[in-house]
């Protein structure tokens, strides 16, 4: 009875226990696999009951595959268009075989096979040209390793629609979507300036903030036209600044003791001249292939006022010239250079001045003085030209708009932010508008009088309130844009030479030795620096993150357990808890009921 009773619970217990889903079974132990003999395996094709009949008498069970269909695929070298035209492939069904002939089917060919043992050969993987031909009749490219980016066909306008063009010619669909499912010639919506505010922050609205993303690859580096921005132009304004400096210094009867040749303001011009033409034929390049980009750049709150900066540019190099060079420029000169600049002035003061996305209190910032210092600068040069009107209509345009700005940034309206630390170096621009005004009234006027001392005075004051803040210009990283402020402590050592002439001593001398040698300092250490990100750290240029904004904010991806703690998700959820238990506990209190139940229901953690 024992031994029955034993065998009986054994039995049940091999019946509970669940088989595995997964057999791990050797090739070794299956006959015929990854082979052309037939399968003579015993097991295979029995029913269930033969298979547990055909166990070992010991209890062991002869574990067995039953294989409906096998494929084996041997990839010799060999010629490949000879076994593409002989290769035959078989597709199986449960009740017949059809056999594929050079992609066709073929009924006549003979079918004997049985179906649940079919065996056949098939044929090497074919590469190169007769994989191309075979697959889809040659339009994959020569070169599969070489795979063209059309990420960065939404910025190209016209050397992108010449492709299309040429595309179309070829046979190829004109706006066929890429791989990522965007059309390549859509065009991109003119950004806002809000836009800007929202996905930038940084010292120049350079850097992406963390919530957003870009329309460009942020996992490469990009062509080096879209990573040339337009404030490379602020080079040239350091340089021939210094042009004009050096000319000043060995022309004024104040600094004759210094013995300056003329010799380093041709050397400096000649320099100048070489940078604003590289610049120029750079950005002129990047306009022709990447207008999209000029575009974005035009639109940027900031960017915008550099686009004042090449013919700010031209003008310092037509002042700057050497006399060794040219004595008197032609009057012809003066209008084409301001005929940009006051086009620009329409367009940028019309939107300070009628107020919407862009007017003056919201998009204030000190690179705003590059738009007024082109009225000062075109005034000096149309005076020293022998011009009148022209000259006066500029100056007058330039004072009523320096006024405005001057008094807005001043007292930093509550629609501004603080500028934060990095934007430091831009305060510099300040001195840059009242110091050339002050020269330039001085030429329109024939005399360094009171109103041209006025605007001097004003800037060197807002020049020693700077210098005297040592730690205002600590801690933050270098900017390509930094050389547009160099041009400011440029134009302020000149204003000082010229008003040196007027009153002759020797605190006006030191103070224009010493003001020259600094503006002098700082462009030798910018240019250093310039050199050791250009050719030695490779950063000069990095992806240019502020025109590959996108055009609308992304959505958060929130979930309940990302949710932070005193959030106003969080605070949503506890008042509708609270709602819902004081709605219960109401319920329960008209009803008779306790509630304590229900407080221990109410009290979830969060």
């Amino acid at each position: 009875m024992g031994s029955i009773e034993y065998q009986a619970s054994t039995k049940q217990d091999s019946e509970e226990t669940l088989p595995s889903l997964i057999q791990v079974i050797s090739s070794n132990g299956i006959k015929g696999f990854d082979n052309v003999e037939a399968n003579n395996n015993p097991l295979v094709g029995l029913s269930a009951q033969d298979t547990e009949a055909a166990s070992s008498d010991d209890g062991s069970v002869v574990m067995s595959c039953e294989r409906m269909q096998s494929i084996s695929i041997s990839m010799p070298p060999s010629p490949m268009e000879a076994h593409l035209h002989n290769a035959k492939r078989v597709l199986f069904s449960d009740h017949g075989d059809t056999i594929i002939t050079n992609g066709n089917p073929d009924h006549t060919a003979p079918s004997n096979m049985d179906s649940k043992q079919t065996k056949f050969h098939s044929q090497p993987m074919p590469t190169g040209s007769a994989y191309r031909e075979a697959v889809n009749g040659g339009n994959l490219p020569k070169h599969p390793g070489i795979v063209k980016d059309k990420r960065y066909d939404s910025f190209k306008t016209w050397s992108g629609k010449l492709e299309r063009q040429l595309s179309n010619l070829r046979g190829k669909p004109r706006g066929a979507p890429s791989e990522d499912g965007t059309a390549p010639n859509a065009e991109i919506e003119t950004l806002p300036v809000d836009r800007y505010f929202d996905a930038l922050e940084g010292p120049e609205l350079d850097t992406l903030r963390a919530s957003e993303e870009i329309v460009l690859p942020d996992d490469k580096r990009w062509p080096f036209l879209l990573r040339f921005p337009i404030s490379s132009f602020g080079i040239c304004l350091g340089v021939s600044s210094q042009a004009i400096m050096w000319k000043t210094l060995a022309t004024s009867a104040s600094t004759n003791f210094l013995h300056i040749n003329l010799t380093s303001n041709l050397i400096l011009w000649c320099i100048s001249v070489t940078l604003v033409a590289v610049v120029s034929s750079i950005y002129l390049l990047k306009v022709i292939f990447y207008f999209e980009a000029v575009r974005r750049e035009y639109y940027h709150p900031i960017r915008v006022n550099f686009f004042f900066a090449p013919w700010i540019a031209l003008l310092f190099l037509a002042q700057g010239v050497p006399p060794s060079v040219a004595t008197n420029l032609h009057p012809a000169l003066w209008y084409i250079l301001m005929t940009p600049i006051f086009c620009l002035e329409l367009k940028i003061y019309g939107q300070w001045m009628s107020g919407g996305q862009r007017r003056l209190s919201k998009v204030a910032n000190p690179s705003n003085h590059l738009s007024i210092v082109g009225n000062f600068v075109g005034a000096l040069l149309g005076a020293s030209m022998g011009l009148k009107e022209g000259p006066l209509f500029f100056f007058a345009v330039g004072l009523a708009h320096y006024t405005v700005l001057f008094v807005t940034l001043y007292q930093r309206l509550p629609t501004n932010e603080t500028l934060p630390k990095e934007l430091h170096p831009v305060f510099f621009l300040f001195v840059a508008a009242p110091s050339v005004a002050s020269m330039a009234w001085a030429k329109i006027q024939g005399s360094f009088d009171y109103g041209s001392r006025i605007a001097y005075f004003i800037a060197l004051f807002l020049y020693f309130s700077l210098a005297v803040r040592v730690n205002f210009f600590r801690g933050f990283r270098f900017s390509l844009a930094w050389w547009a402020y160099t041009f400011p402590m440029t134009g302020a050592a000149i204003a000082t030479t010229r008003y040196a002439n007027e009153v002759t001593n020797v605190v006006t001398q030191a103070l224009s030795v010493i003001l020259s040698s600094i503006a002098t300092l700082t462009v030798m250490a910018l240019l250093v620096t310039t050199i050791l990100h250009a050719f030695v750290l490779h950063d000069l240029f990095p992806n240019d993150i502020a025109i590959a904004i996108s055009e609308r904010k992304p959505k958060p991806h929130r979930k309940w357990f990302h949710l932070r703690h005193g959030s106003s998700d969080t605070r949503d959820i506890e008042n509708y808890l609270k709602f819902a238990c004081s709605e219960s506990k109401d319920i329960e209190a008209s009803l008779g009921h306790p509630s304590s139940d229900t407080d221990r229901e109410c009290k979830l953690p969060l």
